[in-house]
């Protein structure tokens, strides 16, 4: 498929570029999603520099092949976002993973002076340069975007949850013919989206946006929503009717394939609770929010779906394997993650003091990049298989 040519499919005047081509032509398709999570994107690049080598194994043209080549649609939320851009455009896993070793330290270098209570732990400049680099004034229509990409954030004022994507056939990619102040999701910058997308509140100031006429929008980051791990949110997308995808489920026709970014379960004991302020009380609790959202995802999506990479969700209902949603599997599902304890990296051979275990915790220690690879790299070898993306799905 040659980018820049133009298709005539729809009806007397109507015209298809190559990724409307791209997104609705006949047979099964394939999304990844990809969690937020700061830095330890590293952790979900490792694991994807795995999957990228064993599809082009499988592909036409193994040196040229990119995972933009075997996904069709891409969504991210926060670092996830830039992850998912990257990959749309038709970046190796390879080549983001070396970018966030060499900016880790640049964008997560906060002044002495700030701490996140009134302003914003971190400046936004030096990831706007980065963004600048990269992508520089693209928007979602541009061609340059070889696969569907999905961005997921929260508009804070209305309290509402956005997705801002590149699908031409969605109800808001172009403006209304009866509505002069819209303004068409076309022509929103990408590098706008993604800096909406990584606004986590207290790590960086709000993005505003311009979504209609003169009205403005405030956004934050989507992981404050309940799609930081944004499979679920993808899967609506592509087989709902507002969206405009339409794809066909069944276990046969969708895969997706959803990455982690390392799941945290230190436990707390009573009295530690009871002795902490309310303040930290409350950030705790919220952080948990998150943690919740994703295991819930997960659960959704194994008992919807068949899922070789089935994990235990908790003690009382298992890994769902035996569960099945009525009417049958609606996907195939993968999730690949980590869980960031002593006792489950020892299953990998790694071991961990407590000061590292506390330190990957955060989301914003630059410090801690190489061992997150590290841990990438080890689940990616034990537990991507060749046998986890069925031939049906080749490209």
């Amino acid at each position: 498929m040659r980018r820049g040519k133009v298709w005539r499919e729809r009806g007397e005047g109507s015209v298809t570029t190559d990724l409307e081509q791209r997104l609705f032509r006949v047979g099964p398709k394939r999304i990844l999603a990809l969690d937020g999570g700061g830095v330890h994107g590293v952790l979900s690049l490792a694991m994807l520099c795995r999957i990228e080598a064993v599809l082009a194994r499988r592909s036409a043209d193994p040196e040229t092949f990119r995972l933009a080549d075997y996904f069709d649609l891409i969504g991210g939320t926060s670092t996830g976002s830039l992850i998912a851009t990257g990959l749309s455009m038709g970046m190796r896993a390879a080549e983001l993973l070396k970018l966030y070793r060499e900016l880790a330290n640049a964008v997560f270098t906060r002044p002495f002076w700030s701490f996140g209570v009134i302003g914003a732990k971190f400046p936004s400049e030096p990831l706007e340069q980065v963004l600048a680099r990269i992508v520089g004034d693209m928007t979602l229509d541009d061609a340059r975007l070889r696969t569907g990409l999905a961005i997921v954030t929260k508009r804070l004022d209305t309290r509402s949850t956005w997705v801002l994507h590149n699908n031409p056939r969605s109800r808001y990619f172009e403006a209304p013919a009866d509505d002069p102040q819209a303004f068409p999701n076309r022509r929103i910058r990408v590098a706008d989206a993604i800096m909406a997308s990584v606004a986590a509140p207290t790590y960086f100031e709000p993005r505003f946006l311009r979504v209609a006429g003169t009205e403005i929008g405030a956004f934050v980051d989507g992981g404050v929503s309940p799609h930081n791990n944004p499979s679920l949110m993808l899967l609506m997308m592509a087989t709902t009717e507002g969206f405009g995808y339409h794809w066909r489920s069944g276990v046969e026709h969708l895969l997706l394939t959803s990455m982690g970014t390392g799941l945290t379960r230190r436990r707390r004991t009573a009295d530690h609770v009871r002795s902490q302020p309310s303040a930290m009380m409350a950030v705790e609790s919220l952080v948990t929010i998150v943690q919740d959202s994703n295991l819930q995802t997960q659960a959704l999506l194994q008992w919807m779906g068949h899922s070789p990479t089935a994990r235990v969700i908790n003690a009382e209902i298992g890994d769902l394997s035996r569960d099945r949603i009525p009417g049958g599997d609606l996907l195939w599902y993968l999730r690949y993650d980590a869980e960031l304890s002593a006792a489950w990296l020892g299953t990998l051979g790694i071991r961990v003091s407590s000061d590292e275990l506390a330190a990957m915790e955060h989301f914003d220690r630059p410090q801690t990049i190489e061992r997150l690879i590290e841990i990438g790299e080890k689940v990616a070898a034990r537990d991507v298989r060749d046998e986890h993306f069925p031939a049906g799905f080749d490209v």
